[in-house]
């Protein structure tokens, strides 16, 4: 019944909301330029996204209240993950894509040759079978055209989509993702808070760096690398280390957004007011964008980087996990500093071979380490299978089995199932990754493995993971 009951309140508030936005289109007024504005001369189409938003929002929130005690609750979790995630990664994807793209026309244009007095530059491209050709105004053309595509939603779909992934995956489920009692035992309340808060300390941090003399020095790259760092060294104080990774990924994401939404839209705004009414422009507004656009830029490939690290636990299951993930922020930045470099046709024979030599030094930094003492002592004797069975069925089988009985996870994680003997054969390799050698599983150790069984595990796998 209660899956019944699940689908009428997710339709309904559809229904409402949608009917809502329907209302609104009705009692609007139609600009001469042929735009759609409400009674108030606000445009409807940005409340028309937001009350979408909320109708997603509404029905998210009401699903999880009535099935969050039942069978259903699992299932529910499961595709709220999958559909979530699935629009963070295709908003990801046009933003980051228009990112690159709209810097590389920046470093790419044409600036001298035959280059009209109002432009800046333009640029002769070649794509899709077809020729090109882009202008870039130095301030703005004489005549604001009808038609002008402002590129703003991708970003807001995309934090909104990602901030509603957290929820989903560490908030809602805080004291078995988000909290690792190892690290600090706090309350999932507190932990919640602290992240989000820490979002918010981030921004204010960083814009009122963005605000001072600094942010025209190269050391401004510094401080803001230190600071970066700082908060890697924090989160990994507070949260697991993977849930740390996370947060550091969202705090960049925050600051990406809060660009664009606090500098680069209000510019291009003030430009497009300015243009229309024939008004003198600060042209600082658009210096002030311009920059805000190239830190984003930078941001890209760190932030790209946390959202697969979840998947290699090889980067956050080392002893010191914020200084790994220092040090992969600082290579990818750099790559994407040889690339802008490039696209300006500047050459710089070093920022290249350092960042991959950084990047590389990963590799070896978090190589797995050998062994000695009770590993060594516990590969005397033959380890059978129905001792590694009995490990694996006692700490392992509560999420990875065909019908789990954890708390959270309601299906088996990724798929993976350790019901039998040939299935822990079979996945041999990956018990040795995720809990011989990084620790990683289970899961911020919830059903408390010893040092000893991963020992056991350890040397049954090295003795070729027989079924004897």
């Amino acid at each position: 019944m209660i899956q019944y009951v699940t689908l009428f309140a997710l339709i309904l508030t559809f229904l409402l909301l949608l009917g809502v936005i329907f209302a609104l289109q009705r009692v609007a007024k139609t600009r001469p330029d042929g735009g759609v504005v409400g009674t108030s001369g606000f445009t409807l189409e940005g409340y028309s996204y937001a009350l979408i938003l909320l109708a997603v929002a509404a029905a998210v929130g009401i699903c999880y209240v009535l099935v969050r005690d039942s069978p259903w609750a699992g299932h529910i979790m499961e595709w709220l993950n999958i559909v979530v995630r699935l629009m963070h990664i295709t908003f990801g994807i046009a933003w980051i894509g228009a990112s690159f793209y709209f810097v590389f026309l920046e470093n790419a244009l044409n600036r001298t040759d035959n280059v009209r007095e109002e432009l800046a530059g333009n640029l002769w491209a070649v794509h899709g079978g077809g020729f090109y050709y882009l202008e870039k105004y130095k301030s703005a053309p004489k005549v604001i055209p009808k038609s002008l595509h402002w590129f703003k939603y991708e970003a807001y779909f995309t934090w909104l989509s990602g901030f509603s992934l957290l929820f989903v995956v560490y908030y809602f489920n805080a004291s078995s993702m988000l909290i690792d009692p190892r690290v600090l035992d706090i309350s999932p309340l507190a932990g919640v808070g602290i992240g989000v808060a820490s979002f918010i300390v981030g921004w204010l941090v960083y814009d009122g760096l963005c605000r001072t003399a600094l942010v025209r020095s190269k050391w401004f790259m510094v401080i803001g690398f230190a600071i970066a760092t700082a908060f890697a060294y924090f989160y990994d104080e507070v949260f697991s280390a993977r849930a740390a990774y996370i947060h550091f990924g969202a705090m960049l994401g925050t600051l990406m957004v809060g660009n664009v939404f606090f500098t680069i839209i209000p510019a291009q705004k003030a430009m497009v007011k300015a243009a229309t009414e024939g008004t003198p422009l600060d042209p600082q507004l658009g210096k002030n964008a311009l920059a805000r656009s190239l830190h984003n830029n930078y941001f890209t490939l760190p932030v790209l980087f946390v959202m697969v690290s979840n998947h290699f636990p090889s980067t956050f299951s080392h002893a010191y996990p914020w200084a790994i993930l220092a040090v992969i922020t600082l290579g990818t930045a750099g790559v994407k500093h040889w690339l802008n470099l490039r696209e300006k046709h500047q050459s710089n024979a070093w920022v290249l071979p350092a960042s991959v030599a950084l990047l590389l030094g990963v590799v070896f930094v978090t190589a797995p380490k050998s062994e000695t003492g009770t590993a060594a002592a516990a590969c005397t004797e033959e380890v059978t299978m129905s001792r590694v069975n009995m490990i694996v069925q006692t700490r392992c089988v509560q999420c990875h089995s065909a019908k789990p009985t954890d708390d959270v996870f309601k299906s088996p994680p990724n798929g993976v199932v350790y019901d039998t003997p040939e299935d822990i054969i079979r996945l041999k390799d990956k018990i040795m990754q995720r809990v011989v050698v990084t620790k990683t599983m289970p899961q911020n150790n919830k059903t408390q493995m010893t040092q000893e069984e991963r020992d056991i595990l350890k040397c049954w796998i090295e003795q070729g993971a027989l079924n004897k």
